[in-house]
């Protein structure tokens, strides 16, 4: 038994050694397998089995296991197959990081026999990762002036994987200002550098837009973009220049906390960014950062804490302006801290007059006046001087004596009184002052005319004003006072008409208003021109003028005037004929008529105010004209009475009416067959006359029937029976035709084609006129001519009818 123990004891301490002696051995079986990383889980790596020299089975059997080192296990046995698989999916970069070579070693022990294999298993990389920015975007700003090959750095990126999987390139997408170029560093790295291939222009392209890529070198490529936006700015050329390169100041010690102290400026030239000044206090070693405080923005330097003169009497603070992109300029403020002067200067008046009159000359003494400060030194140097801009100034007497005087001649009118402020400061830091208020009046004189509100008046009045009616009413202003400013009107005595003006209109000579001493007629005078004479009370008085027109209204107060036709000055009726034959709308005649009123006053319109037989004839609303409105028939009366009313437009309108005579015959036999019952009273001797006007008539009547006879033969060769006999007649009716424009004296045209027939009842006496041409300029010009053929015929000698004997014709010619 002791045997059988020792024996034991002594083959486990042979097991011991041996395991000791295989665990010592590592490296007595080493395993190398490659992998590609991000396999799935479950992934073939190796035959396990095959490289231990067992078979699949026997590694149960044999207690074969990965031995773990403390790490998450990558990597698991496939006791079925024998075979080493992935036990997770595997990521390089974690594992390795930028590591050329990535090695993942573990051991594998066989406990039946207590070996022990290393395995060591090599990641290899797959390009799972595309280089990549930090940023996706990039702002790079350039001045407009930098020179063309001026490089920019700019970002790199990352790529986690190695090899050929890492980052290999960078380019830059094609532009016309910008190119690439790439930096190589010993450790392999590559830094991209913009470089500026031409001159920018800001004014041209403010922005550009670049797009920066970098790639790999796996197979697929990938690629990362980078997009870069270049913002041209203007030339920062110039740095801010402070308008001092030293300020020097001196301050009382007694201020207080957070008085400011200066204002100190510095421009720069440059425009938008590159003009953005901000101040900076240099950071300097001792308490000028703790005793002054300048504002970056507006410049202001201030005081932190108070001051002490027997801590500190001088002080050197140096500042900064720098602009947007960093140009700066220096310059330094000299403090000096002074003294307490407590004493404000005295001012006494000695002598003063309080006023003065306009016309004084510059120099006029107004004011004698003493200064004194009790303070000692610059303290006590006093300096007096007239505040505002007023014409005065002071002159130094004896001692601290000063004199007020004028320095111009004064101008009541412009300023009547003085506030005259007198300040006297000393000499001190800071200066302390007292003022002192002087009233001075002005004394007037007269120097100034009136004058009137305006350079000239029109004034308007309405014709048949009653007497005594105000017109108008003239102002003016005299800026002197008292009596230099009191005004009276008067007006200059002129003729109107040959009548004195002052027979017309009269002024009040105190207001200014014009009254009409009697009615205006607007047909006799129109305008009336006056001038205004405007005068003050001053010694001597001073006047001036100003035109005054007066315009007469026109009023409707006179009614139509009809010129044509005239009532006939023998007492005869005249008599407009009309062809049975005439078509409608034939021209009988024309009534013209005049308004001597104006505008709207002489609009005329024309109506038919009654007629023999209504519908047959036709008035013209603004000419006048009398048409027919119908063809004649044989039933229509031979004599037609028309009432046409003339009417102008003023308010309220007036009008006149005239009786027309129509006759209605195709010709001249006809018209004196028929007229035989038409009579007037008539003078026993105008007898003789009327036996010529017959023999005339009868004369007139042979010639134009021979004439009809010869124009109805030619006109028979050419034409049908029925329309020769017609045009005939048409023919020898004669067309009136009047033709009149224009109302207060517009130019009128007249061109006439009438018939009169004038009949004498009781002397048997006819008086026709036959068609003829008139033309006249204006019915109102005295200097229109017309001409007309007169025909007397005798009643008697009616009823011979075309007997060339019993005619005789006489023609008269009228202007």
């Amino acid at each position: 038994m002791t045997k059988y123990l020792r024996f034991r004891h002594c083959r486990g301490l042979a097991l011991l050694f041996v395991l000791l002696w295989t665990l010592c051995k590592t490296g007595s079986g080493q395993i190398h397998y490659s992998v590609q990383e991000e396999l799935d889980k479950g992934s073939f790596v190796g035959n396990i089995s095959k490289n231990l020299g067992l078979e699949p089975w026997e590694l149960a059997e044999r207690g074969v296991r990965i031995i773990s080192r403390g790490r998450t296990q990558l990597f698991a046995l496939n006791l079925r197959s024998g075979s080493l698989v992935t036990a997770s999916r595997i990521d390089r970069e974690e594992l390795c990081a930028q590591s050329a070579l990535c090695l993942v070693k573990f051991n594998v022990l066989v406990e039946d026999k207590l070996k022990i294999f290393e395995v060591e298993i090599e990641i290899k990389d797959i390009n799972d990762n595309a280089p990549d920015f930090l940023a996706e975007k990039l702002e790079i700003k350039i001045g407009e002036l930098a020179a063309p090959g001026t490089r920019f750095p700019l970002k790199t990126a990352f790529d986690p994987d190695v090899g050929m999987n890492s980052l290999q390139n960078y380019h830059l997408r094609p532009n016309d200002y910008f190119s690439l170029t790439v930096k190589h560093v010993s450790d392999g790295t590559k830094y991209p550098e913009l470089v500026l291939e031409r001159a920018l222009d800001r004014e041209q392209k403010k922005v550009h837009q670049l797009v920066l890529i970098a790639s790999d070198g796996g197979n697929p490529v990938h690629s990362g973009n980078l997009y870069i936006q270049v913002i041209v700015l203007d030339a920062n050329d110039n740095p801010p220049v402070f308008t001092q390169s030293e300020y020097q100041l001196s301050i009382q010690e007694n201020l207080p906390v957070g008085t400011t102290l200066l204002t100190v400026n510095a421009t720069d030239p440059d425009e938008g960014f590159n003009a953005q000044v901000s101040y900076i206090l240099d950071k300097m070693p001792g308490k000028v950062a703790e005793i002054f405080y300048l504002n970056s923005v507006t410049g202001d330097i201030s005081i932190l804490k108070s001051l002490d003169y027997e801590d500190a009497m001088f002080y050197e603070i140096k500042i900064e302006a720098q602009d947007g992109p960093g140009l700066l300029s220096r310059a330094k403020i000299l403090v000096t801290v002074l003294d307490v002067n407590d004493n404000a200067p005295e001012v006494t008046i000695t002598s003063l007059t309080e006023s003065v009159p306009e016309e004084a000359t510059a120099g006029r003494e107004i004011a004698l006046i003493n200064v004194h400060d009790r303070d000692s030194g610059q303290n006590g140097q006093v300096t007096v001087f007239v505040l505002g801009n007023v014409p005065f100034n002071l002159e130094k007497s004896i001692d601290q004596y000063y004199r007020l005087v004028t320095a111009r001649s004064l101008d009541r009118e412009q300023v009547s009184e003085y506030n005259i402020t007198l300040r006297a400061t000393d000499g001190g830091s800071p200066p302390l002052s007292t003022n002192i208020h002087i009233t001075l009046h002005v004394a007037d004189i007269n120097d100034n005319p009136p004058a009137f509100s305006r350079a000239s008046y029109s004034a308007y009045i309405p014709e048949n004003n009653p007497r005594g009616a105000s017109i108008f009413c003239v102002t003016a202003q005299d800026p002197d006072s008292i009596q230099n400013a009191h005004i009276t009107f008067a007006l200059t005595e002129d003729t109107i008409q040959g009548a004195p003006l002052s027979t017309y209109v009269s002024i009040n000579s105190d207001t200014g208003v014009l009254y009409a001493l009697r009615s205006f007629d607007y047909e006799q005078v129109r305008d009336l021109q006056l001038l205004v004479t405007a005068s003050d009370s001053g010694n001597p008085p001073l006047s001036s003028n100003v035109s005054l027109s007066i315009f007469v209204l026109d009023q409707n107060d006179n009614a139509p005037e009809i010129l044509y036709p005239a009532l006939p000055t023998d007492g005869s009726t005249g008599v407009e004929l009309a062809p049975r034959s005439a078509e409608p709308g034939y021209l009988v005649t024309k009534v013209v008529a005049v308004d001597r009123d104006s505008g709207q006053n002489a609009w005329l319109s024309y109506r038919l105010l009654k007629a023999s037989e209504p519908g047959l004839f036709t008035v013209g609303l603004h000419t006048g004209e009398v048409r027919t409105a119908r063809a004649l028939m044989d039933r229509d009366a031979l004599k037609q009475s028309l009432v046409v009313a003339v009417q102008d437009h003023g308010q309220p309108p007036l009008s006149a009416t005239v009786t027309l005579t129509v006759a209605v015959a195709d010709n001249i036999p006809d018209v004196l067959a028929d007229l035989g019952s038409i009579r007037t009273a008539a003078d026993p001797d105008d007898s003789d006359l009327t036996l010529y006007l017959v023999v005339a008539v009868a004369a007139v009547s042979c010639i134009f029937l021979a004439f009809v006879i010869v124009l109805l033969g030619l006109r028979l060769r050419r034409w049908h029976s029925s329309r020769l006999l017609q045009a005939a007649g048409v023919g020898l009716a004669g067309v009136p035709a009047t033709h009149f424009v224009g109302v207060d004296g517009v130019r009128t045209f007249l061109q006439t084609y009438s018939q009169e027939v004038s009949l004498r009842a009781d002397s048997r006496e006819s008086h026709v006129i036959f068609p003829q041409p008139n033309y006249a300029d204006t019915l109102l010009s005295g200097e229109s001519c017309g001409k007309s053929e007169s025909f007397l015929v005798s009643q008697d000698l009616l009823e011979t009818k075309g007997d060339p004997n019993l005619l005789e014709t006489t023609s008269e010619r009228r202007c």
